[in-house]
Parts: C-alpha cells; sequence; structure tokens
C-alpha cells in the first residue's frame, strides 16, 4: 500500500493513512474514559477480521485465476460487448451460483470488468445473488413450489431488465 503520497518533493498523508490515524486517535480518547468498551472494541474487530480472513483468501485465489485463465480476450469473448446471449446466461447463472456477501466479491468483478466485461452483465450477476440456491428448499418449504417458481423467474427477469437499463444509461455518458 502507498501510504505517503509524493506531492512536489513534499510527503503527504494518503487518504487511507489519515483514516487509520484518525480511527487510532478516537479509540485513544475512548480508552480514557472506559478502557473495557475498548478492549471489547478490539476484540470484536479481531474476532470479525478472523471471520473475514478465509473469505478473503478465497476472493485472492479466485482473482488470481480469473488473472490467469480469463485473458482480455476471454473475458471479452464471455462476457463482453461480443458475448451476446451466452454472456447473459453466463451472468445469470455466475450470479445464482455464487456466494458471499458483495464486497467480497466487488474486488473480483473490478478485476473483470478490467478485463472487458460490460456493465450490464455486472449488473446482471449482482442482481441474480438474490436467488440463493441454498435457501430454495426452505423457501419451498414455508412458502410453497408455486411461489419460489415465479419468485426465482421474477429476479431473474427483472435483472436482465436492470442490466438492459444499466447498459443504455452509462452508454448515454
Amino acid at each position: 500500500m502507498n501510504f505517503i503520497v509524493k506531492n512536489k518533493s513534499k510527503k503527504k498523508l494518503s487518504g487511507g493513512m489519515k483514516f487509520f490515524l484518525a480511527v487510532l486517535v478516537i479509540y485513544f480518547i475512548f480508552a480514557l474514559f472506559d478502557v473495557e468498551a475498548v478492549k471489547m472494541a478490539m476484540i470484536n474487530f479481531l474476532q470479525m477480521i478472523w471471520k473475514i480472513i478465509p473469505i478473503l483468501l478465497i476472493v485472492f485465489l479466485a482473482m488470481i485465476l480469473i488473472n490467469l485463465y480469463f485473458t482480455k480476450e476471454r473475458t471479452e469473448k464471455y462476457f463482453g460487448n461480443q458475448s451476446g446471449i451466452k454472456g447473459w446466461i453466463y451472468a445469470i447463472v455466475s450470479g445464482i451460483l455464487i456466494s458471499g456477501p458483495p464486497y467480497v466479491l466487488y474486488p473480483l468483478l473490478g478485476e473483470l470488468k478490467k478485463h472487458g466485461m460490460k456493465n450490464s452483465l455486472l449488473a446482471v450477476f449482482l442482481y441474480n445473488r438474490n436467488v440463493k440456491i441454498p435457501f430454495v428448499p426452505v423457501m419451498v418449504y414455508y412458502f410453497g413450489l408455486t411461489f419460489t417458481v415465479i419468485m426465482s423467474f421474477y429476479i431473474i427477469f427483472f435483472s436482465i431488465l436492470n442490466g438492459v437499463l444499466v447498459g443504455v444509461l452509462i452508454r448515454k455518458k
């Protein structure tokens, strides 16, 4: 990470470093009043980081594989402007099959975008994350098969409309 930005031979702190230092100052001020609360906050933070590390490792591994497998040409072929109907199908299916929190997927999708993935297919991918395969049996149990099928169809249908709309709006800019 670049914490120091060189600007006309003056060294300035980057925005990330300023934020980090501000958080440390805030923690220090709170520690003056309630050390136990700060300890609990730090323990909770470390526990959260410990839970996120395996997900981040998977994402970094996926990003490495994307950089190795999804060359610019392949990404253009499967998710680019020339991908056609197959690109839409790939975006729908991969959006349904992928799991995990969206903030972990953003770096992965950013890499695909750099390699040529269309904005409309990014929108379709993100929208279709709402069809959760692990929840389908639970939805069928509580709401019935008909509701589950119709709801899933609507999500997929509106993801396509959303993708088209995103593509049109971004193309106009």
